[in-house]
């Protein structure tokens, strides 16, 4: 069968564009870790300037910038010979508030390969790899990721498009945050709505200490943290429920879709975050589809096949959420209420 030339190096093209991203993967790490970002982003720096600034060694912060610039991560100036970073690439490399955070993705990355031996386990018996088993750098990714979507988006455009929520929360209500890992999503909600009470509920106990921890640190008096499965925990007359970006990982979705629907206030309101996807697969053929299929496969689907779930996915789209919600659930409304480029919205009602 003859080959396709131009077929071969349209593949090979891209495959060494892949390449290229998982070889730096750790040169992002490091940028992120020795300031080197933060650096670039105050001004333009050779590199001996750049190792000055940072307390590193001139020679390999000059083949660190060769990387970051031929990947376009940094900025090069050839007659100048100096390196900076625009305004667009500093707000996801060296802006911890900014909308996307780069740098806590690529920690997610470093826990993907230390699961590998058990990934490769796991694809040949099917078994599953609990939350808590993975190493502490996909706990600190996935706050840092996540956190920079929240930060963006929870207060300005998500929670307003929920049917009379934010009223609620101005004038004092109940929220319990589920799945609430490290608690960034309700300590940002606890800060906004001083009059109202939060409370993350979390599994895996030591992110809940690292909680109440960054609760403290931003004297946020509001939010308090348990620990408890989410088809378990005792709050009772809830006027807001949230699922951040967990439901598809959980090993009884549709028992803890009814534990909500039960804990909720009879004018009650669901929250669901989930990752963006579509009702097909061929919808998610995708850049951001590829991010979560392969943190899927890894993360997700382990994390509910460990207690013999459903293994959701992280691509389970929202026709397939409906079922749990809706179907399993009990929630007779549902519909989304915003999206993101990384994350669908979901409302459900009583």
């Amino acid at each position: 069968m003859p080959i396709d030339e131009a077929k071969l190096n349209a593949f090979l093209g891209k495959a060494v564009g892949d390449l290229g991203a998982v070889f730096s993967a750790a040169l992002v790490t490091l940028g992120d870790e020795l300031g080197l970002y933060k650096a670039l982003a105050k001004e333009t720096l050779t590199p001996s300037q750049l190792a000055e600034r940072t307390n590193t060694n001139e020679r390999y912060v000059r083949e660190w910038l060769g990387n970051q610039a031929a990947g376009g991560y940094v900025d090069y100036d050839d007659v100048n010979g100096t390196y900076r970073l625009n305004e667009e690439q500093a707000l996801c490399l060296a802006d911890p508030e900014g909308p996307v955070d780069l740098p806590g993705a690529y920690e997610v990355a470093q826990a993907l390969f230390h699961a590998y031996p058990r990934a490769r386990e796991n694809f040949r018996t099917g078994a599953g790899m609990e939350w808590g088993e993975h190493h502490p750098c996909l706990f600190h990714g996935t706050e840092r990721f996540f956190r920079a979507g929240y930060n963006a988006n929870l207060l300005t455009s998500w929670l307003p498009a929920l049917d009379g929520v934010v009223e609620k929360l101005e004038r004092g209500a109940r929220a319990a945050d589920i799945g609430c890992g490290h608690g960034a999503s309700t300590v940002l909600m606890a800060k906004a709505f001083p009059q109202s009470e939060f409370i993350g509920y979390d599994y895996h106990a030591p992110s809940i200490d690292v909680a109440r921890k960054r609760a403290a640190v931003a004297g946020a008096s509001n939010a308090h943290f348990e620990q408890a499965d989410a088809t378990n925990y005792r709050g009772r007359e809830f006027d807001l429920i949230a699922f951040f970006d967990c439901l598809h990982d959980m090993a009884a979705p549709n028992e803890a879709a009814r534990h909500a629907r039960e804990a909720l206030h009879p004018d009650g309101t669901c929250m669901i975050v989930e990752p963006f996807a579509g009702d097909s697969t061929t919808e998610n053929m995708n850049p951001v589809g590829r991010v979560y299929y392969a943190a899927s496969s890894l993360i997700c689907v382990p994390v509910s096949l460990a207690r013999h779930g459903p293994a959701l996915g992280a691509q389970a789209g929202e026709a397939r959420l409906r079922k749990v919600v809706v179907d399993a659930g009990g929630f007779t409304r549902f519909r989304r209420a915003a999206e993101t480029p990384f994350n669908i919205v979901l409302e459900a009602r009583a």
